[in-house]
């Protein structure tokens, strides 16, 4: 018995100290803020979570603990009222050392990503202000928006493995993103790859992924757009089951029917056995295609599909759903949806179901 309370208070222990180890601790003084009260927020992306409120001493000092797991840094600002008053990057283990004031002026010790911070918050008050000082002056407050958006362009080229470029990469002004040009999205790529290296399970990398996906499909959408003037369609480029890209465009067929499914609905499944089959074995040989497009976001399941029933066509899905830019393009909102290019020119036309589809194949592919 007296061997099992051992064991017990030594496993009890070395929890204790586990949890006490997945922290950072923040100390420092507010000058002029005797025992007031600081409200703590996390960064959550690119809005503020509050965690907690804590009060200073007579002369201004505080301290707090913040739990971090280990390689997920974590951005903490402390506020007075309206007033940012301090901004840190902590790693699991670091106490940050700072000193400030009501205003937002501080400086940070003991924590090298809060001191890299602390001079991208400069940099962003810095902005503030010569918008505020030029509000009266358009030319002078465009003329200070490029400078800072240049200064951010530089600031993640040159940092790539940094987690202070997160706030840089989400920084806004007003409504509206700092980086809000189209082909931003490529610096968004190339920061969350570069980061994902270095802080694989962090969810603000994770969040800038997801942000630079969603402006690559932008990206690649303005693309299809500015090139659908000389194309008689959008082009549609996206991954087979071999993971090579097909491109529409490059289909080699007279009559090619471009077909929206979802490969988890049983009635999309058996419509691609018993009706879409049989019409692909009579014209295919006839210069009849099929391109598949497969909206489930759902690969495996969508994979699989298409090898147990031994689809023959072309068959794509690029795991966004709803998202997928060949989604967006072609404004599919049920499912399934299908329409035909002919001859290299998109069909709008109502062929009137399979039979009518059937007759129409007959009478183009003679």
């Amino acid at each position: 018995m007296r061997n099992y309370k051992t064991i017990l208070a030594l496993a009890l222990a070395v929890t204790a100290l586990t949890a006490c180890g997945d922290k950072a601790r923040i100390r420092g003084t507010v000058s002029g803020l005797s025992g007031r009260q600081l409200v703590v927020k996390q960064l959550d992306i690119n809005t503020y979570r509050t965690l907690d409120t804590i009060k200073t001493g007579a002369d201004g000092s505080f301290h707090y603990d913040v739990q971090v797991a280990k390689g997920q840094p974590e951005f903490i600002y402390l506020f007075y009222g309206d007033t940012r008053v301090a901004a840190f990057l902590l790693e699991k283990g670091e106490t940050a050392t700072v000193e400030a004031d009501t205003l937002g002026r501080y400086t940070v010790t003991g924590s090298e990503g809060s001191e890299e911070l602390a001079r991208v918050a400069k940099s962003q008050a810095d902005f503030l202000a010569a918008l505020l000082a030029h509000e009266e002056e358009p030319a002078a407050m465009t003329k200070d928006y490029i400078k800072h958006y240049r200064d951010n362009v530089k600031y993640v080229m040159e940092h790539p493995f940094s987690l202070t470029t997160v706030p840089v990469f989400f920084e806004r002004l007003g409504e509206s993103a700092v980086f809000s040009q189209v082909t931003d999205a490529i610096l968004f790529r190339n920061g969350a790859d570069s980061l994902a290296t270095v802080y694989p399970d962090s969810r603000y990398v994770k969040a800038l992924a997801r942000e630079a996906d969603r402006r690559m499909r932008i990206l690649e959408l303005n693309g299809q757009l500015q090139t659908a003037a000389e194309a008689a369609f959008p082009d549609i480029v996206l991954p087979d089951i071999k993971g090579e890209k097909k491109s529409l465009s490059e289909v080699d067929a007279k009559v090619i029917l471009v077909h929206f499914w979802d490969a988890n609905d049983a009635a999309q499944k058996m419509f691609s056995i018993d009706q879409l089959l049989p019409l692909y074995k009579d014209f295919h040989h006839r210069g009849f295609e099929i391109y598949s497009i497969c909206v489930t976001p759902d690969k495996p399941e969508w994979a699989s599909s298409v090898l147990a029933q031994k689809l023959p066509w072309i068959n794509v899905n690029d795991g966004l759903g709803a998202a997928s830019p060949a989604v967006v393009t072609y404004n599919v909102d049920t499912l399934p949806y299908s329409f035909l290019i002919i001859n290299g020119e998109l069909n709008t036309k109502d062929v009137g179901g399979l039979d009518g589809l059937r007759k129409e194949l007959n009478r183009l592919l003679r």
